[in-house]
């Protein structure tokens, strides 16, 4: 082996080291023997070498051989007291519970020893979720430079056409959305669920049962084109979320789902609903679509595929029903529409270009023909875009059946003046022609 092939292997080793220090948590070279579990391996040897053989065939002797398996698993107990819990159950028999998933870990020559997320969830309270690199809106298109130029132009583009944050601190229940004077072209409904007391411990308002959110007028407010974005937590709501949107006049076309980290408080849920076979670490918004809007050829109205269906943040202290911010940045990406309307929305959540209702707001300054009044300038009510957004945001292909009429126009033929159209394949001669 000559001298660049060994540098070569003992750097790949030091690397690979490394990764393994900054995945493991170690601090030196010297402890992965220990959190890698090779310390267990050779307390395991020197059990086994109690082990006897007879003379005759080498056959085991079996009472030193239970012997030797129960003296082997005293001593583990008592020198893995971290990382084994004993306890013991009605009958007396004793209950083995593993603490620390590192026991699972032994002699892997892998760069990432830790794919057991669900072990490791259980030992630690660490969600699987909270591994996920570059999921912050600052780190994720650091890889795709047209992606955050694009995502870059559109926020400037955004903010320059946004209309003046307006808001209306009233009660829902007994509110006239007709009263709003506007159609509005995104409709986001942020309900505080019944679940959320069960599931998140909020005790400090009022909740709201699906039949009070169904009886909500939005069908009202709603354009002839338009979208609506309803949270509606992670249990009944995924049903009756879906009759609420088709009473409000919408087809459901899309469901944002809010995974929930918890890097910065780790630890297993307090409150368990009590139809819940898993502990439910994520929620759901359904995304409603009124009127025809396609892809392909409304560009003027949505730009699509530019962020995905998932948002990944840490989840909220308990007893808050807060929503990552980053629901905003989805829909103002997609809709370019600038008529936005936010129902039970708060004080930290008004922001420019959105009509914020609801009852937990502390003020109000909205005035119906104030706002109308800023859809009077040449863009009217969309943000408009322009040719470098235009040239770097996805597109749908062309329908099929665009690409079919084309066809169909090139294969006919047109002669000069004074003779026929003859339609390819048919046969038949010009009018007037002899056979």
């Amino acid at each position: 082996m000559n001298t660049k092939t060994l540098q070569f292997l003992r750097e790949k080793e030091r690397k690979r080291k490394q990764v393994l220090l900054q995945q493991l948590g170690a601090s030196s070279v010297d402890n992965l023997s220990s959190i890698l579990g090779t310390h267990d391996e050779r307390k395991k040897l020197k059990s086994d070498k109690c082990v006897d053989f007879s003379n005759s065939g080498g056959s085991v002797n079996r009472n030193s051989r239970s012997r030797s398996q129960s003296e082997s698993t005293h001593e583990l107990r008592r020198n893995s007291s971290d990382e084994i819990s004993v306890e013991h159950g009605d009958t007396g028999e004793e209950i083995s519970t593993y603490t620390d998933s590192s026991t699972f870990l032994k002699g892997t020559q892998s760069a990432n020893p830790h794919n057991d997320y669900c072990q490791h969830f259980v030992d630690t309270g660490q969600r699987p979720q909270n591994f996920i690199r570059d999921v912050g809106l600052a780190d994720r298109f650091e890889e795709y430079p047209k992606l955050k130029e694009l995502i870059k132009l559109k926020d400037e583009l955004i903010a320059s056409t946004a209309t003046p944050p307006m808001y209306l601190k009233t009660e829902l229940k007994d509110l006239d959305f007709r009263d709003l004077k506007t159609k509005f072209d995104v409709i986001l409904v942020e309900p505080p669920l019944e679940e959320y007391q069960r599931s998140h411990g909020v005790t400090n308002m009022k909740f709201w049962s699906w039949d009070e959110i169904m009886r909500l007028s939005i069908e009202d407010v709603a354009a002839p084109r338009s979208f609506i974005f309803l949270w509606c937590g992670s249990s009944d709501g995924l049903d009756l979320g879906r009759q609420c949107l088709r009473k409000w006049g919408f087809r459901r076309c899309e469901d944002i789902c809010w995974i929930k980290t918890n890097a910065k408080n780790p630890g297993h849920s307090k409150n368990l609903e009590s139809k819940a076979i898993f502990q439910r670490t994520k929620e759901h918004c359904l995304m409603g679509i009124k009127g025809t809007v396609r892809r392909s050829t409304d560009g003027d109205f949505i730009h699509a595929n530019i962020d995905i269906d998932l948002i990944i943040s840490e989840e909220q202290e308990y007893g808050s029903i807060e929503k990552p911010e980053e629901i905003f940045h989805i829909i103002e990406h997609f809709c370019l529409g600038r008529r936005r309307l936010h129902i039970f929305g708060r004080d930290n959540t008004i922001r420019p270009g959105w009509v914020t209702i609801g009852p937990g707001l502390t003020n109000s300054n909205f005035n119906g023909d104030t706002y109308n009044s800023y859809f009077d300038s040449p863009s009217g009510t969309v943000t408009g875009c322009t040719e470098r957004i235009e040239s770097l945001r996805p597109k749908s292909p062309p329908p099929k059946n665009k690409n079919q009429q084309q066809i169909r126009s090139s294969s006919v033929s047109i002669r000069p003046s004074g003779s026929s159209m003859v339609r390819p394949g048919s046969g038949r001669p010009p009018v007037g022609s002899r056979r």
